[in-house]
Order: structure tokens, then sequence, then C-alpha cells
């Protein structure tokens, strides 16, 4: 659930360093970076990484955990290896959470015998129906429980102050995780209207509120290594017979052929693009705004899609890591 931009005060932007300086090398704790199944060839050896977050295991439509990757496919990390499993259905979320049933118990059995062979376990499930608050949370209780030591962590979408019912309340997921990762980016998606995944004024906000409730022990602050980009029209959809004919007559359509007795034709469209990215310069940025709030851990979506420099940006802290 994303939230509505604030008010002109919440929205000032942030002061940002002279583009023409040499860029800060910003030190963690702990650096964390995602990996997709499959694409172990984007880590390399020498990434300033404590942790890997491994992509891969979800929920199929049974309940079922499937997808679990190999952890001997990144045997060359010395960190540590976390096993990240994904549900982003809401009828199928409802379906894997209820409590009492088969299907929870198999779960949980299932992410308990998978993560073994992990040093961790992630739960990023983003698309829970409000109604099965209490039920996310006794699950998470439950895994937590059965994990004996492993670290327990958790993915979280963005927010920059309470909302009513939220699933995915800071305050009452806390004590039942090591880690919460904040996921600071998507503030504009594919559907909404142009704008930055993660713009540093609403970054600001948001590790504000995660700093006031979740505290800087437990938190990881997500930042994003992808862009989007938003054309202004997308003729990709279905039609009824008028707006086929509008389209006709707007660009003024004379060939119509058939095929296979189909009516069919062509027509040209200038489209505007709107891309919005991340590079050294804005990574640098709100990584030196994190480090000067005194946030301890960062994490990274995903390894293979950042620019290469950022790497030599990042250094490990030991001495920041308590």
């Amino acid at each position: 659930m994303l939230e509505t931009a604030g008010t002109a005060e919440e929205n000032l932007p942030v002061e940002l360093p002279p583009e023409n300086r040499e860029l800060p090398v910003s030190a963690f704790a702990e650096v964390w970076g995602y990996l997709l199944s499959g694409r172990e060839n984007a880590f390399r050896g020498g990434m300033p990484l404590t942790d890997i977050g491994y992509f891969g295991a979800e929920i199929d439509m049974y309940g079922k955990l499937v997808d679990v990757p190999n952890p001997r496919n990144v045997r060359n990390f010395g960190g540590r290896l976390h096993m990240v499993a994904a549900c982003n259905g809401r009828a199928l979320s409802h379906f894997v959470l209820a409590e009492g049933s088969p299907e929870r118990r198999t779960l949980i059995a299932d992410l308990l015998r998978a993560a073994e062979n992990f040093d961790g376990l992630q739960i990023d499930f983003e698309n829970i129906p409000p109604r099965d608050g209490r039920a996310f949370l006794s699950f998470l209780a439950e895994l937590r429980s059965g994990l004996s030591g492993k670290l327990f962590t958790i993915a979280l979408p963005a927010r920059t102050r309470p909302v009513n019912a939220d699933v995915y309340d800071y305050v009452k997921i806390k004590p039942l995780v090591d880690r919460i990762l904040v996921m600071a980016y998507d503030e504009h998606w594919s559907g909404s209207r142009p704008g930055p995944i993660a713009s540093m004024g609403w970054c600001r906000r948001v590790a504000e509120y995660s700093l006031e409730t979740i505290g800087r022990e437990k938190l990881i602050m997500g930042l994003p290594f992808y862009g989007r980009a938003w054309g202004h029209i997308s003729p990709s959809r279905a039609y009824l017979y008028s707006g086929i004919q509008t389209i006709i007559d707007e660009n003024n359509v004379s060939d119509i052929h058939r095929e296979n007795g189909i009516p069919s034709f062509d027509y040209d469209v200038t489209v505007s693009v709107k891309v919005y990215y991340e590079d050294d310069y804005s990574l640098s940025a709100r990584m030196e705004m994190y480090r000067s709030m005194g946030i301890r851990a960062a994490g990274f979506w995903r390894i293979g899609q950042e620019i290469p420099s950022v790497w030599n940006l990042i250094r490990l802290d030991i001495d920041n890591d308590g």
C-alpha cells in the first residue's frame, strides 16, 4: 500500500552535494545485496557485502514452497546467505496464513527445513489482505520459534507515518524478527504518474519514521538500483468498436485490410517517454543521507542492475556494528 504525496513542507528537496566533486565512500556495518537464482554471475567476489538475500523461493497455488535456490551456487561468497521466500498474491497469502490450516503448518515446516541450508530466512509477503494482520503476526512468531538461532528477517513496504489497520505495522513486527529491510523504493511505480523510484525527500521521511519505530539496531534501509520509464500513451488495451472507429478517424487510417477475414490496420504515433533511474551520484547522495542519520545497514535491490562504479563508493565499517 503506497502512500499519497505529503504536504509541501514534507516534500521540500534535500540539500544535495555539488555534482562536480569527488563522491564520498559511504560506510555501513552491514551491506545487503539481493541476488536472483539463475543470475549468480552478477555477483562478483570483492563486492563489499555482509549479506546476500537469495531469491527464487515462492509459494505455489497449493501453498507449497517451491523453487528454493541452491546455496552451493553462491559458495564463493564468504558472508551470510539468506533464503528469501516471496508471496505476492492476496488470495494466496490469505490461504497460506490461515491459522490452524494444514497448508500453513506444511508451509512453516517446509520453510524451516529449507532454511537449514542457509544462514537465515527472510519473508517477503507483499500483498497480504488487511483482515489477515493477526494471522501474519502469529505466522512470523511460529517461524521465529522454529529457526534455532538463525537470523530471521523480513522485507516491508516503506512508510512515512502510521497507517490504519496496517498489516505491516513496524512496531508489532519488530519484536518478532532480527532485521527489517524497509523497501524505500517504488514511491512511483509502473501504474502511477511518472516520478522518481525513490526521491530524496521521501527517502528521508521514510528513514526518519523507520528509525523512530524500528531503531537502528534492526533497520536495513533498502535502496534501488533500477529505473522506470513512462509513456504518455499506451495503446496496448482492449477497445470497443466505437473506440476503434475513433482511432481510425483521429489517425486518418485509410488502409484497412483483412487477415483471414479479420479486419486489421497499422498506424504510427509519437510517444513521449519520461525516465527516472539511479546512477552513482544519486546512490551516493542517498547513502550519505542515510549514513548521516545514523543508519548502520543498507540493502540493494538488486545485484546486476547497478552502475558498476557504485561498489567503489561503499565500504564495510566494523566499528559501526553497535
